[in-house]
């Protein structure tokens, strides 16, 4: 069926005109609408956002809300899936008379590059690989949240569980308890960076490509050393800080501190003042004194907000190149607008819900993150 609405038309119109519409959808439909904006969002779609956060909180703070019937989420396919999980979990529908929330992606070609370095057909053959040589029921499976919903049900049906960046820690100590080795899916950056400061060896932690055969480029020695078997997965954004990035700022600029995100290569973030997750930078910037000086390292459009409300502190973008998420930069006023107007007129567009049985498997894996302490 042809849209009613056009997204070309929309293309055309001034950022005012789109924003003024943007905001009388929002008056019009109430608390049952939030529209939920990612920090790597650009400035003029978190302007118009109900919820601004990372992917995991935002999904969870829409899911709570009891008023809420229909989300909108400003970020990239994999956390609309995680949404639509857990604001349509059976307490949630039965709450809510089996009513559902609808989940809209403003552009369905905002994917996940790191996301897309996993898919379950890959991460099902190296599971079968890998119960040719290790016993597998020592094998936990940890997919990072940046992962498609079928990974998430992968890991939920064989025991495994999800992390974020900031609870990762917490979640491998977990697994490590459960069993005697962890996958750890897709980005081998977290995985890596996390489990060194937990005193695992480089060499029992390592890489497995899916393009390499056979056992990921791998000896069945190395497999069996490993205490973490990595994922060659990677953030392009994160991948671009080097070594000489933080070589120059502490040459240039006396006093500077070094903050990166943890999908940051080992090599940069072994030399971070500090290292955590999103949420983890903006609360450093946040909590330091006038006068801070700051090379962060992680999302362009973060760091030039983190800037703009800083003044006080002198912040720069660790790398000299322009680095930003591409593929979150595909959702615009234009198609915001858009998305909006077809929902708002019953005809919603680019609607994200995971099938019923990779739900529930992916609920599972969820649920056992919100347990770990």
């Amino acid at each position: 069926m042809q849209n009613p609405f056009d997204l070309a038309p929309y293309q055309q119109l001034d950022h005012e005109a789109l924003a003024s519409r943007v905001r009388e959808i929002r008056r019009r439909l109430g608390r049952e609408l939030l529209i939920l904006g990612h920090h790597y969002q650009q400035d003029e779609v978190v302007a118009l956002s109900d919820l601004q956060g990372d992917s995991y909180q935002l999904s969870a703070q829409a899911a709570a809300d009891e008023q809420c019937r229909c989300i909108v989420f400003c970020g990239v396919h994999f956390m609309a899936e995680t949404a639509d999980i857990l604001a349509n979990r059976p307490e949630q529908l039965q709450r809510r008379g089996g009513s559902r929330v609808t989940v809209v992606l403003p552009d369905l070609g905002a994917g996940c590059s790191m996301a897309d370095m996993a898919d379950i057909d890959q991460v099902e053959d190296c599971w079968e690989q890998l119960a040719g040589v290790l016993r597998i029921e020592d094998v936990l499976p940890v997919t990072y949240v940046n992962s498609a919903a079928a990974l998430k049900a992968f890991c939920g049906r064989r025991g495994g569980i999800v992390c974020t960046s900031a609870n990762a820690r917490a979640v491998l100590e977990w697994s490590f308890r459960q069993r005697r080795r962890v996958l750890f899916f897709p980005d081998q950056h977290l995985g890596r960076n996390t489990a060194r400061r937990m005193g695992v060896a480089l060499e029992e932690m390592p890489v497995w490509d899916p393009y390499q055969e056979p056992l990921g480029g791998n000896t069945p020695e190395a497999l069996r050393r490993s205490r973490v078997l990595l994922w060659k997965g990677h953030c392009s954004v994160h991948q671009v800080f080097l070594p000489q990035h933080v070589a120059h700022f502490r040459a240039t600029v006396p006093g500077i501190r070094i903050l990166v995100h943890p999908e940051c290569m080992m090599e940069v973030a072994d030399q971070a003042d500090v290292i955590g997750s999103t949420g983890r930078i903006i609360q450093a910037v946040q909590q330091a004194p006038a006068g801070t000086r700051w090379a962060i390292g992680t999302e362009l459009h973060l760091v030039q907000r983190l800037k703009q409300r800083h003044p006080e502190q002198e912040i720069h973008f660790l790398s000299p190149l322009v680095c930003m998420c591409s593929t979150m930069f595909r959702i615009d006023l234009p198609h915001l607008c858009w998305a909006l107007d077809n929902l708002a007129a019953g005809t919603p567009v680019n609607v994200v819900r995971v099938d019923d049985e990779t739900a529930v498997g992916a609920l599972v894996a969820l649920r056992r993150m919100l347990e770990v302490k």
